[in-house]
């Protein structure tokens, strides 16, 4: 899978390991930033994310700041984009099942490595089941982006 991956000043170092362990379990990854502690502001990261995942050079993203709320808030701006702070594996799953959400935000100060990987084990490894009441909840959702334009 292709997967587009970023993350601010505060989510550098859990950013590195979950791409080294992408890389590892055969993934395509897009390293987006940060490349460094240096102070940096979640929304460019969001930005490039999801200007990946909407030019379709990736399949799924990855978001990393501090708590995960504002590359979750900053990533929701963008049409098209679902994505949502999951710290269990039960959001992780349910979020693309139920929902399609196509970008994962984790918060680098709130969980570690392992349950980090974890959790992108099982964002990756869910797939949006197509039910009616999904699509049309869904369909409820592109209006709503439809209307801010």
């Amino acid at each position: 899978m292709r997967i587009a991956i970023g993350a601010d000043h505060g989510g550098f170092h859990l950013k590195t390991e979950i791409a080294d362990f992408l890389k590892k379990s055969g993934h395509d990854v897009a390293d987006l930033g940060a490349h460094s502690e240096e102070p940096s502001d979640y929304p460019d990261f969001a930005r490039a994310v999801a200007k990946t995942l909407r030019a379709g050079k990736a399949d799924r993203g990855i978001l990393i700041c501090g708590s995960g709320v504002g590359a979750s808030v900053a990533a929701n701006k963008f049409h098209g984009i679902r994505a949502a702070v999951c710290h269990d594996t039960f959001s992780a799953r349910q979020g693309v099942e139920d929902d399609d959400m196509n970008v994962l935000c984790l918060g680098a100060r709130i969980i570690g490595p392992e349950l980090a990987r974890e959790l992108v084990r099982t964002f990756l490894a869910a797939l949006f089941s197509g039910e009616e009441r999904h699509r049309r909840r869904l369909a409820k959702v592109a209006a709503i982006e439809q209307e801010q334009r």
